[in-house]
């Protein structure tokens, strides 16, 4: 049976992803997967994932050079949900200028910012 094959994806024909440092254990990320990004991903050693919103490919760091190179890809034991070891090239995953998404915690029922920005998103996404 082919890798692609063995994965349990939704109506969508997509799997959700979680991009995690591979060094620090830090996750850093969650996007989708289609059959092709995850070709792509597999064939380049870099992260590609599948952009609901523009409804086509996106290559991690295109714009903002912000690349996650591959070093592991694990699947969960329900085959739908996929793990991507990386190394995060820049030190920053989040549009935001963040090092990761995840920079909000919740506190007395309120969403408080904990993670600086690194870099302006200005000055990244020119």
């Amino acid at each position: 049976m082919n890798y692609i094959d063995e994965i349990r994806w939704n109506d969508n024909g997509l799997v959700p992803v979680i991009a995690q440092d591979a060094d620090s254990g830090d996750v850093l990320m969650m996007a989708w997967m289609n059959h092709e990004a995850l070709k792509e991903t597999v064939r380049s050693g870099f992260a590609v994932y599948w952009s609901r919103s523009r409804k086509q490919l996106w290559h991690k760091g295109e714009q903002s050079g912000h690349q996650q190179r591959i070093r592991e890809i694990r699947l969960d034991c329900d085959n739908d949900v996929i793990i991507l070891l990386v190394e995060q090239l820049g030190g920053i995953a989040c549009h935001t200028g963040r090092r990761s998404c995840f920079y909000r915690r919740l506190e007395n029922n309120s969403w408080e910012t904990v993670e600086p920005v690194l870099k302006d998103p200005k000055e990244i996404y020119q």
